[in-house]
């Protein structure tokens, strides 16, 4: 996966691993070792050279410590990448209370393309991990978002059940504009030519004329303006589908009393 085109949200996002991965530094110094400071040097690892990269023995190498002492803190490398996944997510906050649900479920979105920028080689960890484990196996921290999001939409009104549809379409929504972003967009970006940048010159005209007229619009792909447009778009579509959510006085008088 390339790196992504420079952006202030994800430059924002990595900031706050800073503090980790000074922690992860400093056991060099001070022999303490928490589980927090493995993840947090898992995370270089991945950062830096993809899940691939990460080891048991590469982990403790960096650590300066035994392989045997990580074990403690992590069975194997696939509760690693489990951890890594828990601890990138960590950061994607959600406000319950917000009362315009429609602009806190935007700002999540932007924030979870700001991690996602930040740390692009967990992306595919953040999208396919929690789906290879049951609902509720998964490490806490990766369903907290989840939740904030079920009281933020059912706060506002809308039942259990239309909360999670609401959920699911935007997180689906997510995961493959954050895959799309940051894909391999061009076989050679230096080339100046549109249809040769993206390889569309190699397409039959007669077979996909619409793909090579829309050359330049594809090479000028806009990672923060395609989100906005596309969270214009689901949101807008909930809006006018979806039953509208209880007014307040609604869900004070059926409340249980």
């Amino acid at each position: 996966m390339t790196p992504p085109p420079a952006d202030h949200a994800g430059q924002d996002a990595a900031g706050r691993q800073d503090a980790a991965v000074q922690q992860a530094a400093a056991v060099r110094r001070d022999g303490k070792i928490t589980r927090d400071i493995v993840l947090a040097a898992a995370l270089e690892i991945i950062d830096r050279d993809g899940a691939d990269g990460l080891s048991m023995r590469r982990l403790a190498r960096a650590l300066d410590r035994d392989p045997m002492v990580l074990y403690r803190h992590a069975p194997n490398k696939a509760a690693l990448l489990d951890g890594v996944v828990e601890t990138v997510l960590a950061q994607l906050k959600v406000d319950p209370a917000d009362p315009d649900w429609a602009s806190q479920l935007r700002a999540v979105a932007r924030s979870y393309r700001a991690l996602a920028l930040a740390h692009p080689h967990v992306v595919p960890l953040l999208v396919t991990r929690p789906l290879a484990t049951p609902l509720g196996l998964r490490p806490p921290g990766t369903l907290r978002p989840i939740e904030g999001v079920l009281a933020l939409l059912t706060r506002a009104g809308f039942s259990g059940r239309d909360a999670l549809h609401i959920y699911r379409a935007l997180f689906g929504f997510m995961h493959g504009h954050v895959l799309n972003e940051l894909q391999e967009l061009v076989d050679n970006p230096d080339e100046t030519d549109d249809l040769l940048r993206l390889g569309l010159h190699r397409l039959p005209i007669g077979e996909f004329p619409l793909l090579r007229s829309l050359a330049p619009v594809l090479a000028a792909y806009d990672g923060a303006a395609e989100l906005e447009r596309g969270l214009d778009i689901l949101l807008s579509g909930l809006a006018t589908t979806m039953p509208p959510p209880a007014p307040a006085n609604d869900r004070v008088h059926n409340r249980p009393k």
